[in-house]
């Protein structure tokens, strides 16, 4: 269905911390987030961050078949849709942790809730209508299940415990893709509502909405993912029937990517919410600029089946490249892990101490 919407559509038409700056390397980041209490992860969002809710959720918006999952432990496909890790399992394992979890997983452990989970449901975004359009979580559904997560905490540590844990534990959301690509684009709903400019605006106000609610419901720092140069994802490439980039998709990324910057300006300066803005569009455009830079050999092609088109359902069982790690994505939309791990290389050098105290 998004294909052949994206196919009509088409054929018509570094990361920056917002605090002080002293670089990092894992062991550091290690040491700092032990003083400091840091001791788990809780991450909303879309593909990009679901290592597999919606495994467990009535959608084909799923990664839980190969060849997802080939580099990951013991090559199993958990519904994260990449070849291994994703950003959030990086940014756990330079914190001495295992890969996140999906709060949905039922093989969820005690120990496993004390360190964080992933409400996070492929297919959503910042405007409610996008999960709705797939029939996943939308970010209001994730907040409730945060509240669910909450409860258990709360009755494996206690009160007091469990409030100081969130306190003191790394928000992070990652999301916007979606509202652009499978709604905004492909529905008639919002485009009779909004101009390409006004959406963006109106997805601004919802991001701004959603860091307020995770501030309530007891966040204290954040971390939120910008969305990638979405005109460069092989398969927008396919339906526009060209090689190079789609420029005017970046626009849009770019343009709702200095909104999201000044929000989280803004969520700093009013109540106190330390923040940082991880530039993925920058990470991920420099790397198909400049491949060989990063180790890979191909930048314009996913690794699963073709590379041009291939993601989810339509990747399934496919063959793929023989080293991943030379490709920027594994799929015709989906970064690799390799990619993931220089996106949070990066993002771990922006964060400093005082984004931990």
């Amino acid at each position: 269905m998004l294909l052949v919407a994206l196919v009509t559509l088409l054929a018509a038409v570094a990361f920056q911390p917002l605090t002080s700056v002293v670089a990092l390397d894992v062991h550091l980041l290690r040491q700092l987030a032990a003083k400091h209490n840091v001791t788990s992860i809780l991450v909303f969002g879309d593909s990009s961050v679901d290592p597999g809710n919606n495994n467990f959720i009535k959608t084909e918006m799923k990664g839980n078949f190969p060849p997802y999952g080939e580099n990951f432990i013991n090559h199993k496909p958990t519904g994260r849709l990449c070849d291994g890790l994703l950003a959030p399992d990086y940014i756990a394992e330079a914190m001495g942790y295992p890969p996140i979890p999906a709060f949905l997983d039922p093989t969820l452990t005690k120990a496993d809730l004390t360190r964080g989970a992933s409400f996070a449901s492929a297919g959503s975004g910042y405007d409610d209508l996008t999960a709705n359009i797939s029939n996943v979580w939308s970010f209001t559904t994730q907040a409730n299940y945060f509240l669910h997560y909450k409860i258990h905490l709360t009755k494996l540590v206690g009160p007091i415990e469990s409030s100081k844990m969130i306190n003191n534990a790394i928000f992070l959301m990652s999301m916007g893709s979606n509202d652009f690509l499978q709604n905004y684009l492909v529905d008639f709903t919002r485009q009779k509502q909004f101009t390409v400019e006004q959406y963006t605006e109106f997805l601004s106000h919802r991001m701004l909405y959603d860091a307020k609610m995770l501030h309530r419901l007891g966040a204290k720092r954040l971390v939120v993912v910008g969305v990638p140069p979405m005109g460069c994802m092989p398969l927008i490439k396919y339906l526009r029937g060209q090689k190079t980039c789609v420029d005017q998709l970046n626009q849009i990324a770019f343009s709702f990517n200095s909104k999201i910057i000044k929000n989280l300006e803004l969520l700093q300066s009013k109540i106190g919410l330390k923040t940082i803005y991880v530039d993925a569009y920058s990470a991920i455009q420099e790397a198909i600029k400049n491949p060989r830079k990063f180790g890979f050999v191909e930048a314009s092609l996913g690794c699963c089946g073709t590379g041009t088109y291939e993601y989810g359902e339509t990747c399934k069982d496919m063959q793929v490249c023989k080293d991943p790690t030379k490709y920027v994505f594994w799929d015709a939309v989906h970064p690799t892990q390799r990619m993931y791990q220089i996106i949070v290389k990066k993002a771990i050098a922006s964060i400093s101490e005082e984004f931990l105290v």
